[in-house]
């Protein structure tokens, strides 16, 4: 793979991690799954004022983004954060945040 298609690829997971946290209810579900090793659906329903498949739709954009993941244990679903690409994600928006250039102007 040449650097530019691995640059292609950073920038594309970061964007795709971005869009995935860019709802509050999400930051609030990934905050929660944070602070436990795993849970189960029911367990972050109730910490949320939404319907059921709202909190189901929510959890699909995190798992798709790779922030988290499921695992089926008839009849429940458990939950928690991928920590390998939690980790990607805590360098990636750390690189991102400190390249910006600490100018007193703007333009």
């Amino acid at each position: 793979m040449s650097e530019k298609q691995n640059v292609k690829s950073t920038e594309e997971q970061l964007a795709r991690f971005a869009k995935a946290m860019g709802h509050p209810t999400r930051i609030i579900i990934l905050k929660f799954l944070a602070s436990l090793d795993t849970c189960y659906f029911g367990d972050i329903h109730n910490e949320l004022p939404i319907a059921k498949a709202t909190v189901s739709q929510h959890l699909k954009e995190l798992k798709e983004a790779g922030l988290i993941q499921g695992e089926i244990e008839t009849p429940k679903v458990k939950y928690c954060i991928n920590k390998e690409n939690w980790i990607i994600a805590q360098k990636e928006f750390s690189a991102f945040f400190s390249d910006i250039k600490n100018n007193e102007t703007c333009c």
